[in-house]
């Protein structure tokens, strides 16, 4: 029982993981950026869902517009911050991105406060027993979201045709570019799609936690960039399979290395074992 329940907890913050994480290595696969500025769009979902809840008492609404925002904003970071250094060594956009993940900190400390913000009256906070384990509904509304989006952008990259474009650019950008595809366009979707998803991770975090705080996207930074490594960086499919392992092995080895590790040393751990072995991820592409 125990194990089952240890298990359903590492596939709920997993889940959570992956919509963060696959935002990231959606990034990192077309522009070969690491978009670290992606956990400040994560932290920007949560506080949206909680005013927008607040405001109309509509936890829905405040998800879509929460995810819809971002997104936005996601595009208008591309725009104003990466598109203009495009053509810079790599390491310049990772500076920059620093650089925007701190200063969307401080600004959302200066606007919400400090010690962060609640939502007035957390909707789907009712237990039910499942397998023996007992998960809230919004525990199961995140698995849920997290396993909708992820199948929802599995089949749009491989039946539509802008998600085919997307696929061809990610491979070779001149010459998707030379048979017409519009890489601006996908650019910018890439973005939108990504920021989204990162938008409705913290929107179910912020509930499942009832606190939305300026720093809420400090650990989930790193721990993307460790996901996104294990899993073979630019693999959407590897970076999903490695945050479920990272959260199973998280919620197990909180339990039997409590006492050696931190939770969130785990993840690193694991890291460090796995490019012992396999120095490019488990599953990085050819």
């Amino acid at each position: 029982m125990l194990f089952f329940d240890l298990f359903m907890q590492g596939l709920l913050q997993g889940g959570n993981y992956a919509l963060i994480a696959i935002g990231l290595t959606l990034v990192y696969g077309l522009l070969r950026i690491l978009h670290v500025a992606h956990a400040g769009l994560y932290t920007l979902g949560g506080y949206v869902a909680v005013l927008v809840t607040n405001a109309t008492g509509s936890f829905t609404l405040g998800l879509m517009v929460s995810m819809f925002g971002v997104g936005v904003v996601g595009m208008v970071i591309y725009r104003l911050i990466y598109q203009p250094i495009l053509n810079r060594p790599p390491f310049v956009a990772l500076i920059a991105s620093i650089g925007l993940f701190i200063a969307m900190e401080e600004i959302y400390r200066i606007i919400f406060g400090p010690y962060g913000i609640t939502f007035i009256d957390a909707p789907l906070q009712d237990t039910f027993a499942f397998g023996g384990t007992y998960l809230r509904q919004c525990e199961i509304g995140a698995m849920l979201l997290a396993a909708l989006l992820i199948a929802g952008l599995t089949l749009f990259t491989k039946y539509s045709r802008i998600g085919i474009a997307w696929r061809a650019t990610v491979t070779d950008p001149g010459m998707a570019q030379s048979f017409g595809v519009d890489v601006l366009q996908v650019r910018y979707l890439n973005f939108f799609i990504g920021s989204a998803m990162a938008a409705g991770a913290g929107s179910m975090v912020a509930l499942m936690n009832n606190l939305v705080e300026p720093t809420m996207g400090s650990v989930p930074s790193y721990k993307a960039l460790a996901i996104i490594v294990l899993g073979g960086l630019g693999n959407v499919r590897g970076t999903f399979i490695a945050s479920l392992v990272i959260g199973v092995a998280e919620t197990f080895g909180t339990l039997y290395l409590g006492d050696y590790l931190d939770r969130d040393s785990i993840a690193f751990a694991l890291l460090i074992l796995v490019l012992m072995v396999k120095p490019t991820g488990l599953f990085a592409k050819g």
